[in-house]
């Protein structure tokens, strides 16, 4: 509910504009009720022509000025829900680039789709209450005071019968509100499953899984299809009630002022202009029925927004900054300084310490323990792991991510020309942009990616980049990460899907282009590591040893089984000056 008053506050006067219009156009229906009165009382039963021609001439003009009112109140309500439909997509926007690699760790992108396709929608309808809803109460106390002009009978049948329909409707309303919340995540849920699907076909197909998680995605459908059973049943309870109790409520309100006619309690015409005030109410009493079915979706809905804005990036894995609330400052009050220049990280969970300006490999026994180490010391996950001695989560977020650069061997490829993939956010232009995403593809062995694509850099590449191999996914990744130029560089199996005679040359040129700088190559590649300057084995979530990968091949017979495979050569992939290097 906070969330819907905020987009709210958001455009005040065109709020209160669409109210003013709504309470208009919904009093305005009860105008003519009145008008058609006069007519019948003052023109037709007086045989009174000039009466009559007035009264109609008047029912004429309000019925235009009724039309405009209401075209302009639609317009206006347009207005408002697109204008809550646009500010939500702008804030999510905004807050998922915040958060960045960090969001899959807290939410699926089947919930993400959810929200940004449906609930959006939602949200933004629940700001007709603003408008039609404000003057559906208006409109029904007006009525119920020309009733009481009229006769207090009538007006306390409808002072008391409309409450009656919410009363009615309130349990099925409550009841919507769960069951749209179970369906809600089971839809989100499915999304998400349908997305690995989709990104996995290809290994599914290869491994004869296809089929198996085909019917498991049938199964999840068919519990869906019945949540969204038991959801429409409650919705078209909901209609039904809509239309049947207001249109009862009108039967029995115009028996009754049919029967004070008959003894003489009312005129004719008061007896249509009741008629007409009992027929406009029911404008109303739906505007109000539909808001309230608008008010349950769209908290729901609403609810599903905010729980993804509150999580934080300055607190991922920990508690989440509840939302609405003014959006923290990169550099927020009591953030820590970061080191002014290149300095050690060091990681408490494992006793890692990268020290700067050297190439240091992570040779891990399982690979999520070294995707781990990498979320930690990237500032993905909330750790103890200190740069320079700070205290890396006490430092302005901004800072480190411009600074320390995590690049995943599976990180995500957006759509467009290679070019633009490879060159940062806020990059130069111009010749010196082009010479450093060269030099980038060197390092990453992609020259041959480029020249294989009919346009070289201005090729346009669709998200995932599925038209290149895994292979070549994986050099443009590298090179974009290496384009970035950090000042740390953690890599995460850079060269899994390549060749060796490629990932020799990558580890070659790799070494040159980060010399001097601070860089983490998580790896098992025998390669890569015998080309850094200290390596560490990472095994049950500690780092055992650390030394050269030529003293750890000699050594380390757990490094040994795990580098080379389970091959027990200790001379794998070590150059001739071994005993020298080691020395």
């Amino acid at each position: 509910m906070r969330y819907l008053w905020w987009l709210i506050r958001r455009q005040p006067w065109r709020v209160l504009r669409g109210s003013l219009l709504g309470t208009t156009w919904m009093i305005g229906l009860s105008a003519r009720p009145y008008l058609i009165a006069r007519a019948v009382d003052d023109g037709l039963r007086a045989r009174d022509t000039r009466a009559l021609a007035f009264w109609v001439a008047a029912i004429i003009v309000a019925g235009l000025a009724l039309s405009y009112v209401g075209t302009m109140r639609h317009r206006t309500m347009t207005f408002i829900r697109e204008d809550a439909k646009a500010r939500t997509a702008e804030v999510l926007l905004r807050h998922l680039s915040r958060i960045g690699a960090a969001l899959p760790r807290r939410i699926g992108a089947g919930e993400v789709a959810t929200v940004g396709g449906s609930d959006i929608n939602w949200t933004a309808e629940v700001l007709t209450l603003t408008g039609p809803g404000v003057g559906a109460i208006i409109a029904y106390a007006v009525i119920a005071v020309v009733l009481w002009s009229i006769s207090p009978l009538l007006a306390l049948c409808v002072l008391v019968g409309v409450p009656v329909v919410g009363l009615v409707v309130g349990p099925l309303l409550r009841r919507l509100e769960r069951a749209e919340s179970v369906y809600r995540q089971q839809q989100g849920a499915l999304t998400a499953r349908s997305g690995d699907i989709v990104a996995g076909l290809r290994v599914l197909a290869g491994v004869g899984g296809r089929d198996l998680f085909a019917r498991r995605y049938a199964a999840r459908s068919q519990d869906l299809r019945a949540e969204g059973y038991r959801v429409g049943a409650v919705n078209s309870w909901i209609d039904a009630a809509s239309v049947a109790i207001p249109g009862l409520f009108l039967a029995a309100v115009v028996w009754l002022t049919a029967r004070m006619a008959v003894t003489g309690d009312v005129t004719i015409g008061e007896l249509v202009a009741v008629y007409g005030y009992v027929a406009t109410l029911i404008v109303p009493v739906w505007f109000l029925l539909e808001g309230s079915y608008q008010l349950i979706r769209g908290r729901v809905a609403a609810r599903r927004i905010a729980d993804l804005l509150n999580v934080s990036p300055d607190d991922v894995g920990g508690p989440g900054r509840r939302w609405p609330g003014p959006v923290p400052d990169a550099r927020r009050p009591g953030a820590l300084d970061a080191p002014a220049g290149p300095a050690d990280l060091h990681d408490p969970v494992t006793g890692l310490t990268v020290r700067a300006g050297r190439l240091t490999g992570v040779a891990a026994d399982d690979p999520a323990a070294g995707v781990a180490l990498a979320d930690r010391l990237g500032r993905y996950v909330v750790s103890g792991t200190t740069w320079g001695g700070v205290p890396l989560t006490g430092i302005a977020l901004d800072e480190v991510r411009s600074r320390i650069v995590v690049a995943d061997h599976d990180s995500y490829l957006f759509a467009g020309t290679l070019r633009d993939i490879l060159r940062p956010t806020g990059g130069d232009a111009g010749g010196d942009d082009h010479d450093r995403v060269r030099a980038a593809l060197r390092v990453a062995s992609a020259e041959d990616v480029v020249d294989a694509l009919p346009a070289g850099l201005d090729t346009p590449i669709d998200a995932r980049a599925r038209t290149l191999s895994g292979g070549q996914r994986q050099r443009v990744r590298l090179a974009r990460a290496l384009r970035t130029e950090p000042e740390v560089l953690i890599l995460i199996d850079p060269t899994s899907a390549v060749d060796a005679h490629t990932e020799a040359r990558i580890a070659e040129r790799l070494r040159a282009a980060r010399a001097g700088r601070t860089t983490v190559v998580i790896t098992t590649s025998p390669l890569l590591l015998g080309r850094a300057d200290l390596v560490a084995h990472l095994s049950a979530g500690r780092i055992t040893s650390t030394g050269t990968h030529e003293g750890m091949l000699d050594y380390e017979p757990g490094y040994r089984r795990l580098v080379a495979r389970g091959s027990e050569d200790p001379d794998i992939e070590r150059p001739a000056d071994t005993e020298e290097a080691y020395r």
